[in-house]
């Protein structure tokens, strides 16, 4: 196996036997997976060819970027549980727990600006009125 080959398989693993349901499906799984790897070690190769990047740096970029729109997706989602749902909002410890997030840490995850691309992307203002923030988006 080759680096690049290699960095494909560890951005598209396996299934776990036993975690394909039903069961007979594991190997039709195992050769979807085989596919996308050499799917992605081609784009890998061909990006860090054109790019002149090293590969597991043009990867891990990658991987960074993901986090991050995950980062953003999370704090808004946050923000519409909050601010936009209903007439009583999710609690705290609800939405804590769903997010991996400590109680607290709800409460200063999103500010201002979440809330406005919230309200941006589903076209209405917040149920709840603005609350005066300090809280850094980030």
């Amino acid at each position: 196996m080759y680096p690049i080959e290699e960095l494909a398989a560890l951005r598209n693993p396996l299934p776990e036997p036993g975690s394909v349901a039903p069961e007979d499906c594991y190997a039709d799984a195992c050769e979807q997976v085989g596919e996308q790897r050499k799917e992605d070690a081609v784009r890998l190769e061909a990006a860090s060819d054109g790019l002149e990047t090293d590969p597991l740096l043009l990867a891990l970029e990658d991987l960074k970027a993901r986090k991050e729109t995950i980062d953003t997706q999370i704090r808004q989602m946050l923000a519409y549980g909050r601010e936009f749902h209903g007439n009583r909002p999710y609690g705290l410890q609800e939405l804590a727990n769903a997010a991996g997030y400590s109680f607290s840490g709800v409460r200063t995850a999103y500010g201002e600006t979440e809330i406005r691309q919230v309200a941006a992307q589903i076209g209405r203002q917040p149920n709840r009125p603005h609350r005066a923030t300090t809280a850094p988006s980030q």
